[in-house]
């Protein structure tokens, strides 16, 4: 005869069994995906959008571009997969590129070459302003004097740099060497072949010239583009926090005027060719406060008064607008458009090499 009890026994301690192993491979499944969702910064996005929009007042936040949380969420969660994938490809190339620069023997611009603009495209560098020299367009509410012009900054800190990137995705028209996988139209996820890589040859030519630099590489324009400049304030907020005493800001981009490959200011100096340069200096012409502009101004106007010293034709007019861009963070602090989408990458790589000089020579 059957015993009932030890069937019951049995068929308990399995249920046991079977419950225990589900336990731990629930919690197996947790750890796993929670590693993985730290991976993507999903986290830390939510957690920068929230600092960034409690840091303004409501009057800031209406004119500012505001990130939509559900469509930040649903983007990001869409695009963690390839960034988990590719994030250990993009660190091996991003590694191997800083080992080669390091082995790199640094060229620095020379000075005295013959210099010429080369105009590939129909659109006209039209300006209002003109301070001896610098050509000026201002698209802000303000009527620009000659004392506003002056270039008479004095910076208490000339040689400690920050260069961060709003749009950090930016990309140029692939050449020969310089071929990538796009994530959007003229963007790519990919450092090395981004706006990234720009600021990464002006932080090594500027540090040959014995500037501290720091480049910031966050991307703040991917997974979203919307509200790049909220995330871009969170990034250069923190960088200024660690380095409390520095001045000159750039936040560096590429012109996307036309987004296509018809358009590529570029500039010859001797027998190389360089993408033009473009300041765009904010205001607080908006509505936000904004008490820098004018010394922001003052110190873009001194920077291409000694480039078109240097290398007329270097810089395009410098663009003023109502917009702040985050340059209230500091009295030099600028947006510098290196190039434009027709350009490539190495017409902008030998651009830093020229305004690396300008710089130093402006600032002695």
């Amino acid at each position: 005869m059957v015993n009932m009890r030890v069937i019951k026994a049995k068929t308990a301690i399995m249920t046991v069994v079977i419950i225990a192993f589900l336990i731990i491979g629930i919690i197996k499944i947790v750890i796993y995906y929670k590693d993985k969702v730290q991976e993507v910064s999903l986290t830390s996005c939510i957690e920068e959008t929230i600092l960034s929009a409690r840091g303004n007042k409501i009057k800031e936040a209406s004119s500012m571009d505001r990130d939509n949380t559900e469509r930040i969420l649903s983007s990001e969660l869409e695009m963690s997969k390839y960034i988990v994938e590719g994030k250990t490809e993009v660190a091996e190339k991003t590694q191997e590129q800083s080992n080669t620069e390091e082995k790199e023997e640094i060229k620095h611009a020379e000075t005295g070459l013959k210099t010429e603009i080369v105009d590939n495209s129909n659109i006209n560098n039209k300006y209002t302003n003109e301070y001896n020299g610098v050509k000026i367009k201002n698209e802000s509410k303000y009527k620009l004097t000659k004392e506003m012009l002056t270039p008479n900054i004095d910076l208490k800190n000339k040689k400690d740099v920050i260069i961060y990137h709003t749009h950090t995705c930016e990309s140029y028209t692939q050449s020969k060497g310089f071929e990538y996988k796009p994530s959007g139209n003229f963007r790519t996820t990919d450092l090395n072949y981004s706006v990234a890589r720009v600021g990464s040859e002006l932080k090594k030519q500027l540090t040959s010239y014995g500037f501290n630099v720091v480049h910031d590489k966050t991307y703040h324009d991917y997974p979203a583009y919307t509200g790049s400049y909220d995330r871009s304030l969170v990034s250069v907020k923190n960088d200024l926090t660690a380095n409390p005493d520095t001045d000159i800001v750039i936040d560096l981009h590429r012109d996307a005027v036309g987004s296509s490959n018809k358009y590529a200011p570029t500039v010859k100096i001797g027998d190389e060719y360089a993408a033009q340069i473009m300041f765009v200096i904010g205001t607080d012409g908006g509505g936000l406060k904004h008490k820098n502009w004018e010394k922001n101004l003052k110190y873009a106007v001194k920077i291409v008064e000694k480039g078109n010293e240097l290398y007329p034709g270097l810089f395009k007019p410098i663009m003023l607008r109502n917009s702040r861009y985050n340059q209230h963070v500091a009295s030099a602090a600028t947006i510098m458009e290196i190039g434009a989408t027709g350009n490539t990458m190495d017409q902008c790589l030998n651009s830093m090499k020229y305004l690396a000089r300008v710089m130093d020579e402006a600032l002695k």
